[in-house]
């Protein structure tokens, strides 16, 4: 929409006026950390009062922040979509209000572009007056009558004009209305991580593999859509290879197989059919849903033919727009949509909920497998799920693990096996979603035909192993690169799950059970069981207590090879070990004064390069950037971490690099630790919580820096103390005024130090593996006592 000088300029300026920003959303338009605000505030009196919030958390205003900050040179224009997030952030009716009005007018001129022109043309004081008809007919076409997304009246859009005009000119700039929504809904998010469960995009696009292929699909808790829209997503990557085969069959001469063929089933539109408690959230899900962009074919995408949201001549448009069907309301006590059978139900429930309607469904029909217990509310969404499948349709939900082996649940366990109506239980790691704890699992169901025989097996996967058991038996064995640590973390954390393998170990093991209707077993991760089986007095489903045990980590030969790596390194230890203190130690009173300097003034006079880590994203679909952690450096381990990526609508932030040589220091904890970056670790990001010192080789020793940064007096020096943590102030740490060739003798006694600190730990790791394999296999029978 072209601006309109006078009534937009007025809107805007009354807008930012009302709107306020809190000290993350200054951080965020300046591009700088947290703690840079709060210096702002301590070292400007000038600096904008707040007007809002909480003393911990307070609020200032949009407009004099952006002011002070072009005053002091620190703005030179706030990026659209930060000014956009901000209007919606201070919106006076709420964000989420903001963001359905936002959503409403992205969704009207993403399906009816020829609208643009005459809303642009509006002045802003006729523009509340004039949407409310085109909006009631893209949400009715779209969205279907009843629907979650109430059409807002024009008192209600009124204070939405100044937004609605800066996601007008975000979508036009960016091209793709669902990139805007997308972006600013996952700023909500953000913003707000403990009102919402999420469900992580590696789950949800395992579920929806799980559930196959499907013409309707149901999330009766859809919470934010993510099930739905991965759903919604896999349909349009199906779509998308289907036309790419058919193009390159077309191009090789060959007759190309089209929906219309005897060989092919014709395409099935989407339908998503959703349902959550939460108005709010069923309203935000419906538009996200209905903003989901298409995926064009692979001919679409290719060199020299339109961009993606365009088609040609000769590309056949093959893009999905899913029939979107989201309604608010309590799903077991109201159900939505009490006739639909459809192809596939995703679900991630809510967990331990008491008070699902126990007392008032005791009679519900839906209860075919059993009533459950007033503690069993996830039998309950099961039976639910199972109810609203056709014959023959499948059922994922997340479950927690207590749902596999509780007592209360044991009979309709039970009956759920014995008519095959559950088909498989798959233990994700912990870290795969929240509650990040406990290792999640899976529940594949499959509604039974009637008439057709119960299958006689239940397939059980454990993906533990997939997901940390490569890198947790690598860990003690990986050689020292360098005098700085090396190795391998234990992969427990939810940042180290190797989720491709995780996804591609449940897939491939739910598919082969699928089609044969048995599995091979596979020590440690899957097999499957005669039904007969597992009816005892428990019914305990847990894959972990029905799988046999891995093999040993290491046989004996791999045992006599760790042993031999573990003498060859205390023999290198001993080597290592430093003389005695006394032979180089000074009398008392004797050392001369040395002056000092900080890191600091270092830093001014240039002779070194300071940098706070934890920023930084790569652009989507671009190789994988490592990440040092903070506790990487703590643990002396490699990098473990990796760069997430930009949001979509942003670009990438450029991270900070660590290169050969660079110190790494973490801030919190309250250790005396500093690292010297070695060729292994260059090239990876720093995460959060530390600081990177790049000195001058002209002026400063890397070792003689980070050996006098260790120093424990030093690190008192310059540590803070809040009530429950210890922060360092890397600024403050002293070391002494040398020239550089006494530096380098210091340096060198430091790195021989830090040779043998490292000699020890790859010791213990040694040992420890030698330890844990002689129990193993004492245990198991591979080596004799």
């Amino acid at each position: 929409m072209p601006e309109h000088p006078k009534s937009t300029a007025s809107t805007e300026h009354a807008a930012n006026a009302a709107a306020e920003v809190t000290a993350a959303g200054i951080a965020r338009l300046a591009g700088v950390g947290r703690a840079a605000v709060s210096n702002w505030r301590r070292r400007h009196p000038d600096f904008p009062k707040p007007v809002g919030g909480t003393e911990t958390s307070p609020s200032f205003a949009l407009g004099e922040v952006e002011a002070w900050l072009r005053d002091q040179g620190k703005l030179a224009e706030v990026p659209p979509r930060e000014r956009v997030w901000q209007q919606i952030a201070g919106h006076p009716a709420g964000p989420v209000t903001a963001l359905i009005h936002a959503g409403c007018v992205l969704l009207l001129l993403r399906d009816r572009p020829a609208a643009r022109p005459t809303l642009a043309a509006t002045p802003d004081e006729r523009l509340a007056e004039v949407l409310p008809g085109p909006l009631e007919e893209t949400l009715t076409a779209r969205l279907g009558t009843p629907r979650a997304v109430r059409t807002p009246t024009a008192a209600e859009l009124a204070p939405s004009v100044p937004l609605l005009r800066g996601v007008t000119e975000l979508a036009a700039s960016s091209g793709v209305a669902g990139v805007v929504f997308e972006f600013l809904l996952g700023r909500q998010l953000d913003a707000n991580p403990r009102q919402f469960t999420l469900t992580p995009p590696g789950p949800a696009a395992l579920m929806t593999a799980l559930a196959g292929p499907a013409a309707t699909v149901l999330d009766p808790a859809c919470g934010t859509g993510a099930l739905l829209r991965a759903a919604a997503q896999a349909a349009q990557a199906a779509q998308a290879a289907q036309a790419g085969q058919a193009a390159q069959a077309t191009q090789a001469g060959r007759p190309a197989r089209t929906a219309d063929s005897e060989t092919d089933a014709p395409r099935t539109a989407l339908t998503l059919h959703g349902q959550d408690a939460d108005p709010d959230l069923a309203a935000l899900t419906a538009l996200r849903l209905a903003l989901t962009e298409p995926t064009p074919s692979a001919g679409i995408l290719s060199a020299g033919t339109p961009s993606a949201g365009t088609t040609s001549a000769d590309t056949p448009d093959v893009r999905v727009l899913p029939d979107v069907r989201v309604l608010p309301g309590d799903t077991l006590r109201a159900d939505a949509f009490p006739a639909l059978a459809a192809d596939a139900v995703v679900c991630h429930p809510p967990f331990n909920e008491r008070n699902w309607g126990h007392d008032e469904l005791a009679y519900d029909p839906r209860w075919e497998y059993g009533f459950p217990a007033r503690t069993e509310s996830e039998l309950a969404w099961v039976q639910h799920a199972l109810a609203r499948l056709r014959p023959g349709g499948t059922a994922v939900l997340l479950m927690p693990p207590a749902a596999a082996s509780r007592r209360s649940g044991r009979r309709i366990r039970a009956d759920l096996l014995r008519r095959g109506a559950l088909r498989a239980v798959v233990a994700l790691p912990p870290g795969a979603a929240p509650p990040y704890g406990i290792p999640l699992h899976l529940w594949v169901l499959r509604k039974p035909v009637p008439g057709a025989r119960p299958p006689a097996e239940l397939l059980l996967v454990d993906t533990t192993t997939a997901a940390t058991g490569a890198t947790a038996q690598a860990a003690p064995a990986a050689p020292a690169a360098s005098a700085t640590g090396t190795g391998s973390g234990s992969g427990t954390g939810r940042d180290r799950l190797d989720w491709p393998a995780v996804e591609t170990a449940a897939l491939a093991a739910w598919r082969a059970f699928d089609q044969d209707g048995t599995l091979a077993e596979t020590p440690g991760e899957s097999r499957s069981l005669p039904v007969v089986d597992l009816l005892d007095q428990d019914v305990d489903l847990t894959p972990a207590r029905h799988l046999p045990p891995p093999a040993a980590a290491e046989d004996a030969a791999q045992l006599d090879q760790v042993r031999t790596r573990l003498t060859e390194t205390l023999r290198r230890t001993r080597e290592l070990t430093p003389p005695p203190a006394a032979d180089t130690a000074l009398a008392p009173g004797t050392a001369a004064p040395r002056p000092v300097t900080t890191v600091g003034e270092l830093a001014r006079a240039g002779a070194l390069v300071l940098r706070a880590g934890g920023t930084g994203t790569v652009p989507a679909g671009s190789p994988p950037v490592a990440v040092l952690t903070d506790t990487d450096v703590l643990a002396a381990l490699p990098p473990s971490g990796t760069l997430p990526e930009a949001p979509p609508g942003e670009a990438a932030e450029e991270p900070a690099l660590l290169a050969a040589g660079d110190i790494v220091v973490p801030v919190l904890g309250g250790g005396a630790v500093a690292r010297v970056v070695d060729a292994a670790s260059a090239g990876a990001a720093l995460g959060r919580n530390a600081h990177l010192l790049r000195p001058d080789p002209a002026a400063l020793d890397p070792w003689f820096l980070a050996g006098f940064l260790r120093a424990t007096a030093n690190s008192r020096q310059a540590s803070s103390y809040a009530s429950t943590a210890t922060r360092l102030d890397v600024r403050r740490l002293q070391l002494p005024r040398l020239p550089l060739a006494q530096q380098r003798q210091y340096g060198a006694r430091f790195k021989a130090l830090a040779e043998f600190e490292e000699a020890l730990r790859l010791a213990g790791r040694l040992g420890e593996q030698l330890v844990q394999g002689l129990y193993d296999g004492l245990a198991d029978g591979t080596v004799a006592p």
